[in-house]
């Protein structure tokens, strides 16, 4: 599902220094019951936060029990619950699963948390750039780098959480909370139901019965299949952190346990779920998947089976493209419409959507899928009729569009 970036908050408000200052005393307070002497922060500084919470780094002035020197801490606001559920209980049962399973190696340490007050304090990673600083940026080895670390990650995630599902389900109910599916499950479905109607009736374009046949069979990736492990849901470059250890995650608001296959999808077709989502240069998507698929053919080793991978990456592919459908389409039939509000990193919204279909076109043919190859093919020129005169294709990532250049 589409998600807009958090946005930051002025830092001379009046509310944001009252938030900043509450989330510091409740963090003392926490730290302080914790370990039954003084605990002292100073020095807050507000790393953004969202509507939702706030997030702030805070130096140990006063560290009795070798404490890091700074932690961070985030405090869910009152609102921050959903239709799908409370998001503090659900990123506090995340990061106390990745805290014991892998001891922070993909995630920031929790440090404490406080239920009562919705609080989380966390492992400070420090200033590190984020795979969207890399991706916007201007080198573009380290760009290829970072994205190749970032799908080891990734699939280190997969690996070390496989099997961990009642685990993660024990730690949402000991917090209040029953477990929750896949957030993109229930927009994926409404997808599958209405994508034909909207297409037809914003761009002429019938889908076929065996089109619309081999697109619902992709809703068996949705439930309970044998390749379950966690998922941050959201994993948009700005919510990875590139590390001297390597790219870790952060912000698991929407995370969850679905088929790792939804994530590795990525590969084809770069950060769907987000408003930054361009183009690789070629040769990127293949070497990333085989990094993902380098840690988890340890715990999947069918999955270093060519055919069986490709047809599941295919089925989650075309799962993900009619999502996308769905949410980009209407957005993207107004004039020059962006992804999110940036337009620096957000790509034309019908641009991104001819990107996606033409790689479901090429990928589909290829599979010996004629029928959604055809479906793909006619939404591609239904689509570039809409595009008017301006680019035809989605420009790469701009760390990667001086070496084309040159």
């Amino acid at each position: 599902m589409i998600r807009p970036s958090a946005g930051r908050r002025p830092a001379d408000s009046t509310t944001t220094s009252l938030v900043v200052v509450r989330a510091l005393n409740l963090a003392e307070q926490l730290l302080t019951r914790r370990h039954g002497a003084t605990v002292t922060l100073a020095d807050p500084e507000d790393l953004g936060g969202s509507g939702r919470s706030v997030v702030l780094r805070a130096r140990v002035a006063e560290n009795p029990f070798g404490l890091p020197r700074s932690l961070v801490i985030k405090h869910y606001q009152r609102d921050a619950t959903s239709g799908r559920g409370d998001r503090f209980r659900h990123e506090a049962a995340s990061c106390q699963l990745f805290t014991a399973l892998s001891g922070g190696s993909t995630s920031p340490e929790l440090i404490a948390h406080d239920p009562a007050n919705r609080l989380l304090v966390l492992e400070d990673l420090g200033r590190s750039s984020t795979l969207a600083d890399k991706l916007f940026g201007t080198d573009a080895a380290a760009a290829e780098r970072c994205l190749l670390a970032w799908s080891r990650a990734l699939g280190r995630l997969h690996a070390v959480t496989a099997g961990r599902e009642h685990d993660f389900d024990a730690l949402l109910r000991r917090l209040g909370e029953r477990s929750w599916r896949d957030p993109m499950a229930d927009d994926a479905r409404a997808a599958l139901a209405s994508v034909p109607e909207l297409v037809a009736a914003q761009l002429g374009v019938t889908v076929s019965p065996a089109a619309a046949l081999e697109a619902h069979a992709t809703a068996r990736l949705l439930g309970g299949t044998r390749y379950r492990a966690f998922s941050p849901s959201d994993t948009c470059p700005d919510n990875n952190l590139v590390t001297s250890r390597g790219v870790r995650f952060v912000d698991f608001e929407w995370g969850c346990f679905r088929d790792v296959v939804l994530d590795a999808a990525y590969t084809r077709m770069p950060f769907p779920g987000c408003e930054s989502s361009f183009a690789l240069p070629a040769g990127m998507p293949e070497a990333m998947l085989a990094a993902w698929r380098s840690e988890v053919v340890v715990v999947w080793p069918d999955l270093d089976e060519p055919i069986r991978l490709t047809t599941r990456l295919l089925d989650a592919q075309l799962l993900w493209v009619w999502l996308c459908t769905l949410q980009l389409l209407p957005k993207g039939l107004a004039e020059n419409a962006l992804i999110g509000r940036d337009p620096a990193r957000s790509p034309r919204a019908l641009l991104a959507l001819t990107h996606y279909w033409a790689g479901l076109a090429t990928d589909a043919a290829a599979a010996r899928r004629p029928a959604t190859a055809e479906l793909a093919e006619s939404m591609l020129a239904a689509l570039r009729g809409r595009l008017g005169d301006g680019p035809a294709e989605l420009p790469l990532f701009p760390a990667f569009r001086a070496r084309v250049r040159g």
